[in-house]
């Protein structure tokens, strides 16, 4: 069998380049405040998080392949096609339930990242195997370089985007993994081989590159168009409750301050309510109308508003150092002083610094003594 020369169209790799970018963006910021959420909510936007980065995933494969040019005529099983997209979304699926259902801990970050990663590989290879005409050869050492970028960039891309739930975060997240998605396919390539064959294995019907073109063409732009609406979500400053800012005025009198010399503060896990000594946690930071709890081993999530929390631990050590943040001094390792501003730094789980507004810096350096 001789094997064919191939190559590819620049603008279409660059155009699934964009499409894996976009994909990325619209699944990592869609999924992003799901704590705050009912269960229900979050299981809904759970599948379309999946269908956006999965469904992205397929979307950069085919966009690349229509960019391959060979000298020959060759057609896509439709089955076979339309299983790797299956494949694509349940894959992500599965990491996105690991990643909002379980304890979010560096191994579970790992297991989704690599959950992800391999299943990128599964959707290329089994797409590949849709074509008919042509038959791709493949090469140990190129099949192994793709596994471990695939792995090894979707953990990173994961372990950023979710290591904290910020806007910075996020974007970097969503550029590794649009890297990785691209890379992988890429690599994958570069250790493949096309030969003609005069025989056809087709499990289903047969497309066109034309037919696959017009499909292609329909998911990019419904990826566009999510990717526009996030954007605008994402971007969009956050619109203060004036209703909920007047209840809290009329009744901060009805929340009595918690004076007994050892305060509990209760949290969700499990679907049980349990209580850990506020002794025992560094750091209260908000999450929209909720907070999550840092000790030094776990991350908590409470129901009690940031502004809740700090009246019902009141006196108390607790300091708020900004708006989104209230500190145990005696937990903090380290302070760093900037301009109008500073940093409070802390050894414990998924959390390293707090940031101090400048209102409140006085106040966190006489409680800190420095």
């Amino acid at each position: 069998m001789q094997v064919l020369d191939f190559s590819h169209d620049p603008l279409l790799v660059l155009a699934s380049l964009l499409v894996a970018m976009m994909a990325g963006f619209t699944g990592l910021s869609l999924s992003r405040g799901l704590s705050t959420r009912s269960v229900t909510y979050q299981k809904i936007l759970i599948v379309l998080s999946s269908i956006s980065l999965g469904g992205g995933i397929w979307s950069m494969h085919f966009v690349a392949m229509l960019g391959l040019q060979l000298p020959i005529l060759f057609y896509y099983d439709a089955v076979i096609t339309l299983a790797s997209a299956l494949v694509a979304i349940l894959v992500v699926g599965v990491a996105l339930l690991i990643l909002h259902f379980w304890q979010r801990t560096r191994q579970t970050l790992v297991l989704a990242g690599m959950i992800v990663g391999l299943g990128v590989l599964a959707m290329h290879y089994l797409g590949m195997s849709a074509m008919q005409l042509c038959q791709a050869v493949y090469t140990p050492i190129g099949i192994a370089l793709a596994a471990v970028a695939s792995c090894v960039l979707c953990v990173g891309a994961f372990a950023v985007a979710y290591g904290r739930r910020t806007q910075r975060n996020i974007v970097i997240g969503t550029l590794i993994f649009g890297f990785a998605v691209f890379s992988v396919h890429f690599a994958a390539i570069a250790g493949t081989s096309f030969v003609a064959v005069e025989t056809q294995n087709e499990v289903g019907p047969l497309i066109s590159n034309e037919t696959m073109a017009i499909g292609v063409v329909l998911t990019s732009f419904v990826l566009c168009g999510a990717f526009l609406l996030s954007g605008v979500t994402f971007l969009a400053p956050p619109k203060p409750d004036f209703a909920e800012v007047a209840s809290d005025e009329v009744e901060a009198d009805l929340i009595a301050p918690n004076t007994s010399s050892k305060r509990q503060i209760p949290f969700q896990k499990e679907g049980q309510t349990r209580f850990v000594d506020s002794a025992s946690v560094a750091v209260i930071r908000a999450e929209g109308h909720y907070t999550y709890l840092y000790t030094k081993d776990e991350q908590l999530f409470c129901a009690w508003s940031i502004t809740d929390a700090e009246k019902r631990l009141a006196p108390g050590p607790f300091i708020k150092t900004h708006r989104s943040y209230l500190i145990n001094p005696e937990h903090v390792s380290g302070f760093e002083r900037m301009k109008d501003n500073g940093v409070c730094y802390f050894d414990v789980a998924s959390l390293s610094k707090v940031p101090v507004s400048r209102s409140r810096l006085k106040l966190v350096r006489e409680t800190l003594g420095v």
